[in-house]
């Protein structure tokens, strides 16, 4: 694995507004290239809203499929480059979409933050299998607000007043959250290929989670690889693998805060206020209003 620095005159970006969503020059730079980005019919999906437990899930997919038969791929290259992010594009950096073309595995595992309308046509084409990781709004909120304090491809936050107000007005990177978490539960109801799993239930109990995911990959793990797995994948061990945590990327800044940061359901609670807490809880009433699908803010 070599040390990737920062281009010269790297600067945090402006948001743009991109095909009706909020994003940045990052996740847009090599847009016709995602938009016609060839899937292959064994590739596997992982998708989610920032913050929502992509890189957990991503970490369990490379253990089921290859824990045991390239081991050393855990000690040697980073998630991102065993789970590339198909829309990035930093110079020099992280090429999503070379990325992914210079897998070797079968199947392929690749990670996008895109709402369910702009993902490549390709992966509906081939029927491929996506595992959708969606996390209640409040937590979500939280963890995006700490981690654009230290990812410097995002644009800076301000404070959590100025934060919050944004994430409900849907002005974040990769769109509104409400739009994200019901544009891809609505698909679910018409493209059987979708795991649509639930943060709060990893949290709960990640090995039944495993097993579920398991079930609908077709993958017979014995039990005891299957609890090998979700010993691998606790949070704190997660946090402190450098492989996982994104400490060997530049982007980020560890100093502000790390990027894996506490992995827990609930704390919201730490920074609403009560009156941000309501306020909150009337806009999410009225923005989820036509939708059957349902979060816990708590377990």
């Amino acid at each position: 694995m070599e040390e990737i620095d920062l281009p010269p005159g790297f600067s945090r970006p402006e948001l743009i507004d991109f095909e009706g969503i909020t994003m940045n020059h990052y996740f847009t730079n090599s847009w016709e290239k995602v938009q016609n980005f060839q899937a292959r019919p064994d590739d596997i999906l992982v998708a989610t809203y920032p913050k929502a437990g992509t890189t957990w899930v991503s970490y369990i997919l490379d253990l089921l499929y290859f824990g045991n038969t390239a081991p050393e791929r855990q000690t040697s290259l980073p998630i991102y480059e065993r789970v590339p992010f198909l829309e990035i594009t930093i110079p020099k950096v992280l090429e999503g979409v070379e990325m992914v073309e210079k897998l070797t595995t079968t199947p392929r595992l690749i990670k996008t933050h895109l709402p369910v309308q702009l993902v490549p046509k390709s992966f509906w084409e081939q029927n491929c299998r996506v595992v959708y990781v969606g996390r209640n709004a409040k937590d979500t909120a939280v963890s995006y607000f700490h981690f654009e304090e230290m990812n410097l491809i995002h644009p800076d936050p301000g404070d959590w007043i100025n934060f919050l107000q944004m994430f409900m007005d849907g002005k974040k990177i990769f769109g509104p959250w409400y739009d994200h978490v019901c544009g891809w539960w609505e698909k679910k109801q018409t493209y059987s290929n979708i795991h649509y799993m639930f943060f709060e239930d990893m949290v709960e109990d990640t090995g039944r989670e495993v097993e579920h995911l398991c079930s609908f990959l077709g993958l017979s793990k014995a039990k005891e690889e299957r609890e090998r797995i979700t010993k691998g994948v606790h949070f704190d061990a997660m946090k402190e693998n450098k492989m996982t945590n994104y400490s060997t990327i530049p982007v980020m800044d560890f100093k502000i805060s790390p990027f894996m940061r506490k992995g827990k359901v609930g704390d919201w609670k730490n920074h609403f206020t009560v009156a941000q807490n309501e306020k909150f809880d009337r806009h999410y009433k009225w923005k989820m209003k036509n939708t059957t699908l349902q979060f816990r803010t708590e377990i």
